[in-house]
C-alpha cells in the first residue's frame, strides 16, 4: 500500500471521528498532502552530497476551510508531518529536524484556495533529541565546521572537506566490518551550519549520544556515535 494510501486511510479515521459525513470543506486532506509533496520538492537544495528541502511550511487557508478543518487540526498536522518524512526518506532527501506545519488563515482566500510557504530552518546545537525535534532561532554556538575526525577501534579517521561515507562496504571512508552494519550506513557531511550526520536509510539505524536519529542531526565535539556494535567517537577542532 502506498504511503499516500496509508494516510488517506489514516485522516478518513480522523474526519469520521470528528464529524463523519458533516465534513465539507473544499479543501481535502489529502490534497494538501499532494501539495506539501510538491513544495518540497520544488525547493530542493544540494549541499555537498545531501540534497536538503525545507522543514517547516505554514499552510494558508481560507476562513471557512480553516473552520471546517478545526476539529481535526492537530490529527491532521501530525498526519501531514509523518507523510512529508515519509516522502522525504523515499525520495533520500535530507531534512534539519522532523517537518513542522502550521495551518494559518487568510482572508483574502476564497473556498478551496490555499497557500504554502516552505523554509529551511537549521537546528540549535542542543542534545540530539531537541536537534532533532526543534527548530532552530539565530542565536547560540555558532557552526563548527573546523577539522573533524572519527576515533573507532583505536584509529583515527580524517573526515574530507566532502564528507564521510560510513559502512560495510570496502569503498566506505570508515569501513566497519560488522554485519550488523548496512553496506552505506551513515554519513557525514558538512554544510554551513556545522557537520551533519545522516542516516542512509541503514537496516539497523543510527544512534548518537544513546538516542536514535531519524533525521539529519547536527554534530557537536565529544559526540559518540553508535552503528551496529561500533562506537565512533566525533571530534572537531
Amino acid at each position: 500500500m502506498s504511503v499516500l494510501r496509508n494516510l488517506e486511510n489514516r485522516i478518513a479515521g480522523l474526519v469520521e471521528g470528528a464529524f463523519g459525513r458533516a465534513f465539507r470543506s473544499e479543501i481535502r486532506p489529502v490534497e494538501l498532502a499532494r501539495r506539501l509533496a510538491r513544495e518540497m520538492d520544488s525547493h530542493r537544495r544540494s549541499l555537498l552530497s545531501s540534497t536538503y528541502v525545507p522543514n517547516e511550511y505554514i499552510v494558508w487557508l481560507s476562513p471557512e476551510d480553516r473552520r471546517q478543518l478545526a476539529p481535526i487540526e492537530q490529527g491532521l498536522v501530525e498526519e501531514l508531518s509523518a507523510y512529508l518524512l515519509e516522502h522525504a526518506r523515499a525520495e533520500r532527501l535530507a531534512l534539519a529536524s522532523q517537518p513542522l506545519i502550521e495551518l494559518r488563515t487568510d482572508r483574502r482566500l476564497a473556498l478551496g484556495e490555499c497557500g504554502i510557504e516552505a523554509h529551511l530552518v537549521r537546528q540549535e546545537r542542543r542534545s540530539p533529541d531537541e536537534r532533532q525535534a526543534a527548530p532552530v532561532g539565530a542565536r547560540g554556538r555558532g557552526p563548527e565546521v573546523g577539522q573533524a575526525y572519527l576515533s573507532v577501534g583505536g584509529s583515527r579517521h580524517v573526515i574530507g572537506p566532502h564528507g564521510a561515507v560510513i559502512g560495510r562496504s570496502p569503498d566506505a571512508d570508515v569501513v566497519l566490518s560488522s554485519t550488523d552494519v548496512s553496506r552505506r550506513h551513515a554519513e557525514i557531511v558538512r554544510d554551513e551550519a556545522g557537520w551533519v550526520l545522516v542516516d542512509l536509510s541503514s537496516t539497523n539505524g543510527v544512534r548518537l549520544n544513546a538516542s536514535t536519529i531519524g533525521v539529519p542531526t547536527l554534530l557537536t565535539d565529544g559526540d559518540v556515535i553508535e552503528i551496529g556494535s561500533s562506537e565512533l567517537n566525533f571530534e572537531v577542532n
